[in-house]
């Protein structure tokens, strides 16, 4: 499984951003999905997650009411859409495949097993 994410880029505070990530392989619809992210100098955090068939998603806590996870299993695409963005959103973006799953979204990073390239966002204030 390849994951290609796309969509960062700099945004003043307050502004918003939708992030993509696209995923190769025919058993996509299979997959729990997730966003996580990594600020400078600070370890990797969950940010979002989206169940197999889209009904169930979890979110950070700080995130919450901000930020959207949606997919298309159509398409092999997941999305992040993030909205009043703050500087302490600041971080590479990753999107991660959890393969082996009962199909319920989590936030353990531990039970991801692909993980795209990262795409930085910067939120400037």
């Amino acid at each position: 499984v390849q994951l290609q994410a796309s969509g960062g880029g700099l945004v003043q505070a307050g502004g918003s951003l939708r992030l993509s990530c696209a995923a190769s392989g025919s058993a996509f619809r299979r997959y729990v999905m997730g966003w996580f992210r990594q600020a400078p100098g600070k370890e990797r955090e969950f940010v979002a997650s989206i169940s197999v068939g889209g009904y169930s998603k979890a979110y950070a806590d700080d995130v919450k009411g901000r930020f959207t996870i949606s997919r298309d299993n159509d398409k092999s695409t997941i999305s992040l859409q993030m909205s009043t963005l703050k500087p302490e959103d600041t971080a590479v973006y990753y999107c991660a495949a959890d393969i082996n799953t009962t199909g319920s979204p989590h936030s353990e990073a531990s039970r991801y097993d692909y993980w795209g390239q990262g795409t930085l966002v910067t939120v400037s204030s």
